[in-house]
């Protein structure tokens, strides 16, 4: 997938860095939130995001849940900014599907 395909993904979810406070910038210098604030971003929105690296693949797991503690989510990628980039993209997408 790529960091560059996770921040595509974000963007197309009309995500924008208007306070630009935790966030990173990729090397064509879009920006993206760091994981203190995508998971912030999660919180806000009632759900918890874990992240861990899985080492028998040399990737990280981004998974949320629900309030209840109910699983909501997953995703998987190269690195952990990866991972939770595209975690928020897909929640923000699944947010709009439900409105």
């Amino acid at each position: 997938m790529g960091l560059d395909f996770a921040i595509d993904e974000l963007y197309a979810t009309q995500w924008t860095p208007l306070d630009s406070s935790g966030c990173a910038h990729h090397t064509d210098g879009r920006a993206y939130p760091r994981i203190e604030r995508i998971k912030r971003e999660f919180a806000e929105s009632g759900f918890t995001l874990g992240l861990r690296h899985v080492q028998l693949f040399d990737c990280y797991r981004a998974e949320w849940r629900d309030a209840s503690g109910n699983p909501a989510g997953a995703v998987v990628g190269r690195t952990e900014a990866e991972a939770g980039v595209y975690a928020l993209s897909q929640l923000r997408r699944s947010l709009v599907a439900v409105s």
